[in-house]
């Protein structure tokens, strides 16, 4: 299916293969409801469903009803699927795809799942949670025309239960991350994107708008997050409260959606960093996820107790899931609470500090990194993973550290060539020269921090990355298209500069040949007269009688000595 393809031939097309699609048996547990897609599977497309893992379903663990009735609107992930029909006493799924319906079906019977349209869902009795973390979009069908998303909220409002809960996932179309993808956006759903929602004015077009929508369909926001790095897998949940706050660099910088596979336009750490910087975290967040509840019977508030339990932010690092406090970090399920550290991250001390040619910043720098590496510091850090007050150095979080404690020499080379590779891999401006590669400049660095290095620590600097599973060459990021802009306008304005070289070079090279040529021409010309003038009879003439004066002379010399 496309956006240019009509209602009538989706007709057409899903009434000649109808009945081969429903010659398979639905379970049991499948109720067809009118609109469903009998040919059509949003799970087939993966790169178009979000993919919700630790942080999100920390949040959900902590509203689901321990005695009510919980829904899933649309497509999502199996982890989320598989939590709520393992924690929840009454679960039903809404998926519009006949496949998927089927599938999920066999794979959890004790899941009553509704296939069909979202505006057409009766419910016999309203939920206690409801769940639509993929948004609005894919609860249409193609056998008719889409619904507005304010209708399609409306229709999902309904089926809150006074004093439930509503988790909708909205993605922003002015996200960071769509500033960074070169891509176009409707690409991300493939054929299901057959009626685009940049048509729709009703979708919420920020945090305000789509507060508004929520109230407009009676519903009260508790909380709304912020979702990131990016709408295919976010990592981290944050609530405006915290955005508006500000927040240390030591955690924004983990925020960052790397390259990978990605056509990039610029450098997401870049980017986002200043997004955060700005306080512009909750406007331009790629995705929202929206809590709202519907107030109980009788016009009561719903009240604050809810909102409560609700956390200010939910990190996800690697395996760890971290929940964000007012006092700092706590790590969970159970860990104790730490502050962030303060200062800023040691690896944008060094690019500014290389922007601006600024040797003298490196050198003290890297001084001091290399003093707190001997006094103990974290022999598993990197300028990535550092943070730098102006007086001491501190982690961004938990590193696993070597098995046997190496020597800080050693320690400061691997740092410092893991920053090499990215710095050369990003195509920022240093002041050393350009040809220079990542283990020269490694040794480069580590003079500069009164700390020589020679081959043999690099050699050993690798095995210490190997052992620690963050090998340098793993940490190189491809140039983004501003980066290789930026290094042709450089390199374009430094062949500009050599051509103006060499063009004065070849004029001055002009005038000296044409000197050259003035200067052979008058000694050729005094060589002319020099002969004419030996041939005339007055200097033979003298050069006669001067010959027996000289030997005169040398007779006398040699009687007198």
């Amino acid at each position: 299916m496309s956006a240019r393809r009509t209602a009538t031939e989706r007709a057409s097309r899903s009434e000649a293969k109808s009945d081969e699609a429903m010659s398979t048996e639905a379970p049991e547990n499948v109720h067809l409801i009118g609109g469903e897609m009998l040919l059509w599977s949003d799970m087939s497309n993966v790169g178009g469903t979000t993919d919700w893992r630790g942080a999100a379903l920390e949040l959900f663990r902590r509203m689901l009803p321990p005695s009510g009735r919980v829904l899933l609107v649309g497509p999502h992930p199996q982890l989320v699927v598989e939590e709520v029909a393992a924690q929840a006493p009454s679960a039903a799924v809404l998926l519009r795809s006949y496949p998927d319906a089927c599938a999920l079906g066999e794979r959890h019977p004790g899941l009553a799942i509704f296939c069909g349209r979202l505006e057409v869902f009766a419910a016999d009795e309203p939920y206690d949670l409801v769940l639509a973390l993929d948004g609005l979009l894919r609860t249409h069908s193609a056998e008719a025309p889409a619904a507005a998303w304010i209708e399609s909220l409306d229709a999902l409002a309904a089926l809150v239960a006074p004093g439930g809960r509503l988790v909708l996932g909205v993605r922003n179309d002015l996200g960071v991350d769509r500033f960074i993808e070169a891509r176009p956006a409707d690409r991300d759903g493939a054929d299901d994107q057959w009626a685009p929602h940049g048509f729709d004015p009703s979708y919420p077009s920020g945090p305000a708008a789509l507060d508004a929508g929520l109230e407009s369909a009676g519903l009260t926001v508790q909380r709304r997050y912020a979702a990131y790095p990016c709408r295919q897998a976010p990592r981290s949940l944050l609530a405006r409260e915290a955005l508006t706050s500000g927040l240390p660099d030591a955690l924004t910088f983990s925020l960052s959606s790397r390259g990978g596979d990605r056509m990039l336009v610029a450098d997401p750490l870049h980017l986002t960093r200043l997004v955060f910087r700005h306080r512009l975290g909750e406007e331009l967040a790629p995705l929202w996820l929206a809590v709202a509840t519907r107030p109980p019977q009788g016009g009561e508030s719903p009240g604050t107790g809810g909102a409560g339990e609700l956390p200010l932010g939910l990190i996800e690092e690697g395996p760890a899931l971290y929940e964000l406090t007012r006092g700092g970090l706590k790590q969970l399920p159970v860990g104790a609470e730490h502050p962030i550290p303060a200062g800023r991250v040691v690896e944008e001390i060094l690019v500014e500090a290389c922007a601006r040619e600024d040797v003298k910043t490196v050198r003290e720098l890297l001084k001091d990194l290399a003093i707190w590496l001997e006094q103990g510091g974290d022999a598993a850090a990197a300028t990535d993973s550092l943070v730098y007050d102006g007086e001491r150095f501190a982690a961004i979080g938990p590193m696993a550290a070597p098995s046997t404690p190496p020597e800080p020499r050693v320690v400061l080379c691997r740092i410092l060539r893991r920053f090499a590779v990215r710095l050369l891999a990003a195509g920022h401006h240093h002041p050393w020269p350009w040809p220079l590669e990542a283990d020269q400049l490694t040794l480069t660095l580590c003079g500069m921090a009164d700390r020589p290095c020679d081959s043999g620590d690099l050699d050993r600097a690798r095995k210490l990355d190997a052992e620690l599973g963050q090998p340098a060459e793993l940490a190189e990021q491809a140039p983004t298209y501003r980066d290789l802009l930026s290094v042709r306008d450089r390199l374009a304005d430094q062949l500009t500069a050599a051509l103006a070289r060499v063009a004065r070079l070849e004029t001055k090279l002009s005038y000296r040949e044409r000197e050259l040529v003035r200067a052979r021409a008058k000694i050729r010309k005094t060589q002319r007269k020099a002969t004419a003038y030996r041939r005339t009879l007055g200097y033979r003439l003298s050069r006669r009688l001067s010959r027996p004066r000289r030997v005169a002379r040398k007779v006398f010399r040699l009687l007198s000595g």
